[in-house]
């Protein structure tokens, strides 16, 4: 008999393991829960959740609570009785009661080695803190934030030049038979869930509008790690003449850093042209080579134009 299943999720990233529940014979979708559709783009008119849209094609029941702890939703669970939920960037808390009611619980996937970069933004601040390593982890869904006990997981390499939106494409992609694994097993009693050692734990909380500010004393590898990890929202961003300014580069190898002219002291945010290129000075004495720029108000343009456009002056600075 195909093990019936409740699908929690909402964005692109649980798009992969929704699909992969559907094309596996032993599996019955009885409903998918995701959030409310939401005001998008500058009309603000409703959009549906890339899940409710996947969900609709395939002919299934689609449930929006604008509360998941609402009494509606409890009767909505107890009543499908569902062997299992999967949950995967779900985006609400799941409430205790809920948990008690499928006999194999509530599984999620989330996008981390845990117990580290427990919380709403793991690959996002695994790449930000310079991580080179990282990976997936399902786990019984218990009353704490990403803290129950683990199922099964598998590790994944962060790309050098890998942004937050390309790894959590490949991390979605990895993720799916990750689950559907760790359900057959989970059914079958081959896994024994292993408790998390919350003295490891570490944590990756919902992304700020302010932790995209750049602090030019960190290193450019450490900005440019920021640049990647932060990519597309809230951006790296810094202010130019008073406007904020968001900008995206690379570090710089050390004989670009050497085409400097005489006399620019390390001062971080300080702007350097040489050789045609575009560079900031950053922590440590190393060098940004910057790519491109988007001021406020106005289109986004290669470093080049920027600089011909703003006629920087000698020792101009990002940052003041």
């Amino acid at each position: 008999m195909a093990m019936r299943i409740v699908f929690c999720g909402t964005p692109d990233f649980a798009v992969p393991t929704l699909k992969r529940l559907l094309a596996e014979p032993d599996f019955t979708i009885e409903a998918v829960v995701t959030q409310p559709d939401r005001p998008r783009g500058r009309g603000g008119l409703l959009a549906s959740s890339p899940v409710k849209d996947l969900a609709l094609d395939a002919g299934l029941h689609v449930y929006q609570p604008e509360k998941i702890k609402s009494d509606s939703a409890y009767e909505f669970f107890k009543r499908l009785a569902p062997d299992a939920v999967v949950i995967v960037a779900y985006g609400q808390i799941i409430p205790a009661r809920l948990i008690q009611i499928p006999r194999l619980g509530w599984m999620n996937l989330h996008a981390s080695l845990l117990p580290k970069y427990r919380g709403a933004a793991p690959a996002n601040w695994a790449i930000i803190n310079g991580e080179t390593r990282t990976g997936l982890t399902t786990m019984q869904i218990d009353a704490g934030l990403d803290t129950g006990p683990i199922l099964m997981q598998c590790e994944l390499e962060i790309g050098a030049n890998e942004t937050a939106p390309q790894l959590l494409r490949r991390m979605a992609e990895a993720g799916a038979p990750l689950v559907v694994e760790s359900l057959r097993k989970l059914e079958r009693g081959e896994i024994t869930p292993v408790p998390q050692d919350p003295t490891q734990a570490t944590f990756a909380p919902m992304l700020k509008k302010e932790d995209g500010r750049i602090d030019w004393s960190l290193t450019a590898r450490q900005v440019y790690n920021r640049i990647r990890g932060l990519d597309p929202w809230p951006g790296a961003f810094t202010t130019f003449r008073g406007h904020l300014c968001h900008i995206w580069g690379r570090p710089a190898e050390s004989d670009e850093r050497s085409a400097g002219e005489p006399g620019i002291g390390p001062v971080p945010g300080a702007i350097v042209e040489a050789n045609g290129e575009v560079y900031v000075v950053c922590g440590e004495s190393t060098w940004l080579r910057l790519e491109a720029v988007h001021l406020e108000g106005r289109k986004r343009v290669t470093a080049q134009e920027f600089a011909r456009g703003a006629r920087l002056t000698q020792h101009e600075r990002f940052g003041t």
